[in-house]
């Protein structure tokens, strides 16, 4: 019987051959929390009596919620995140380095690692081949000091996109597309399998994005099988000897098939406050805007900045609507400042801050007032996460964030392209 991507690489942790359904134990490859999950980890750790990490090469405490910090009981938190790391030879990436996912992505992450981290974003390193999943602090303290977790194999649903994606379509908006279709909760517990020419073809920062935004449909990974274009980012990014090929078997058995045509997508908008309130864009009316924000975990990559930055050149931001873009990664700021695109925002009036979350979990650098409506790359929604329970956020592609931000309002980015 053939088995799908994830119970191979379940398989090969547990030790024996393992089918959806199944608990098991599997070891981990890499761990990590952020500075929002890790002092819990960390106190959780203490409690059980661990004074050390199992693998402190590949145990990472990264400072990216609040980087750099607004509040003093989160400099605290920060303090005690690097001195723990220093006396367990742990790995820290301090205050500017970026975010924890895309930063695991440009240097951890492996295809075929089981990496398990305290945020519910650890699905993007499925975009590389990795049964990358979030879990609770408690579930991170035992994996960073074990160097085990306890896991029910997930079901999977294939999602098979075919055809070429039209112009001013992208990866978020095959993510929202399937979101809005199965709803919030149709994958809960599920891994999510991405296949077709399409996705074939789909350079990394897309596959990135679509593995990140998994768990908006409940998923616990969202997994692509690594090929030459995982192979071209690894390389890319110094780590080629990294690289396997892994595939699901022909015979796999997965619970459902989705399917979509991907000439037949339009840019997707995510409505408040739900992530699976989508709409095609010609369907959303006249939405004014008061924030454009671009960065993220989600879009924050190099790619992304690259299509926004597009559009904007030469002109200017709507008067009434201010725009932050925020780099997902000090190598993702210093690639876009190199090559101008950084001053392409500046130019046009938007502001640029340091790497990291940013304005996306409300703690600083973009808080939304009452009544508000933003515009946001991120991938998630929800009522009040951005600041006031008042604001509005609805979400959609960089281009879209672009011309949103030229025209004060939800506006369609292919007239732009």
């Amino acid at each position: 019987m053939g088995m799908t991507l994830a119970e191979k690489i379940l398989s090969e942790h547990a030790g024996r051959e393992v089918k959806a359904g199944e608990l098991i134990v599997a070891g981990v490859d890499l761990a990590y929390v952020q500075d929002g999950t890790g002092p819990l980890a960390v106190r959780k750790l203490q409690e059980m009596g661990i004074d050390k990490v199992c693998n402190p090469e590949r145990t990472i405490f990264f400072l990216d919620h609040a980087s750099p910090s607004p509040r003093m009981e989160l400099s605290n938190d920060h303090t005690f995140l690097r001195d723990f790391a220093r006396k367990t030879g742990s790995r820290i990436s301090d205050v500017g380095q970026g975010i924890s996912h895309q930063v695991a992505a440009e240097s951890y992450v492996r295809p075929g690692d089981v990496v398990i981290a305290a945020d519910s974003h650890t699905c993007t390193g499925g975009a590389l081949g990795a049964f990358a999943t979030g879990v609770g602090s408690t579930d991170a303290a035992v994996a960073m000091g074990l160097g085990k977790v306890w896991l029910r194999v997930p079901e999977t649903i294939r999602v098979v996109v075919e055809g070429k994606l039209p112009l001013g379509v992208f990866g978020k908006d095959i993510i929202l597309w399937l979101i809005g279709k199965i709803g919030a909760a149709g994958a809960t517990y599920k891994a999510l399998e991405f296949a077709g020419d399409t996705i074939q073809n789909l350079e990394m920062a897309g596959r990135l994005t679509i593995a990140n935004m998994a768990v908006e449909a409940g998923a616990k990974v969202g997994l692509f099988p690594p090929d030459e274009i995982t192979r071209g980012w690894l390389e890319r990014m110094g780590r080629r000897e990294n690289f396997r090929k892994l595939a699901p078997d022909p015979d796999a058995i997965y619970e459902q098939t989705v399917k979509l045509s991907a000439p037949d997508l339009k840019p997707m908008i995510a409505c408040p406050h739900q992530v699976d309130n989508t709409k095609p864009i010609d369907q959303i009316g006249e939405v004014k805007v008061d924030q454009v924000f671009l960065g993220t975990s989600c879009n924050g990559r190099l790619e992304d900045l690259h299509y926004a930055a597009q559009i904007l050149k030469g002109k200017t931001i709507h008067p009434k609507t201010r725009m932050i873009v925020t780099p997902a990664s000090r190598l993702v700021y210093r690639e876009a400042l190199k090559d101008g695109t950084l001053e392409t925002f500046v130019e046009s009036g938007a502001l640029v801050t340091p790497p990291g979350c940013g304005a996306c979990v409300g703690v600083h650098e973009g808080i939304l007032g009452d009544g508000e409506v933003c515009l946001a790359t991120q991938p998630r929604n929800f009522q009040g996460r951005m600041g006031s329970p008042k604001s509005f956020i609805y979400l959609g592609t960089p281009a879209v964030a672009a011309a949103t931000a030229i025209e004060g309002r939800i506006a369609d980015p292919r007239k732009y392209l």
